[in-house]
């Protein structure tokens, strides 16, 4: 899965630089990642290559996670429960990028779907899935419209895509027409 790596890693070094082109510190979003390996590091090795801070929400666990190099060190924080790291995702996030993961991964795509879907986000989160073989692979959500769990239009709550380009235009159009006029990000 090195290729989203990549991706991961290019994405966030050009959102970071197109923030950074923003007038006015007060105006700019910060890469924020869950402060682990993997795609979480790639990401925050994009910011940093970009020149730019960002943020680490590390959680404790007893033999996976450890945070990775490329956070800015006064920005990375330890969690002990993941509910309340899932909070300060939520509360500070103004877009999500999801690749590929796991159970945490789910887990926290899904809060964030459901609080977006019911109303109890106070602002647009737009979510970006990036890599569609596996999304696809991973769950089949027309099962979910077929059955009459989620409605048609749910599945607007997100854009899935592989194209580096397509997630970064997504995102800096929607950050752009939702957030900037609310200052004071985090991706």
């Amino acid at each position: 899965m090195s290729q989203y790596y990549e991706a991961a890693r290019t994405l966030a070094h050009r959102l970071t630089e197109w923030s950074k082109t923003l007038e006015g510190s007060d105006r700019r979003f910060v890469i924020c990642t869950g402060g682990g390996p993997g795609i979480m590091e790639a990401a925050n090795r994009g910011a940093s290559e970009a020149a730019g801070i960002n943020i680490g929400l590390n959680i404790s666990l007893p033999f996976e996670q450890h945070e990775n190099p490329y956070i800015t060190r006064e920005l990375c924080f330890e969690f002990h429960y993941f509910f309340i790291r899932k909070f300060w995702f939520t509360y500070l996030a103004k877009a999500m990028l999801v690749f590929p993961g796991g159970f945490g991964t789910m887990d926290e795509l899904f809060e964030t779907l459901t609080l977006a879907q019911t109303g109890k986000l106070s602002k647009r989160v737009p979510t970006v899935l990036f890599g569609t073989a596996f999304w696809d692979k991973a769950f089949n959500l027309d099962a979910l419209v077929e059955a009459g769990t989620v409605a048609p239009e749910d599945l607007d709550l997100f854009h899935q895509t592989d194209d580096i380009d397509e997630a970064f235009d997504y995102l800096t159009c929607e950050l752009t027409q939702h957030s900037l006029s609310n200052p004071g990000g985090y991706m």
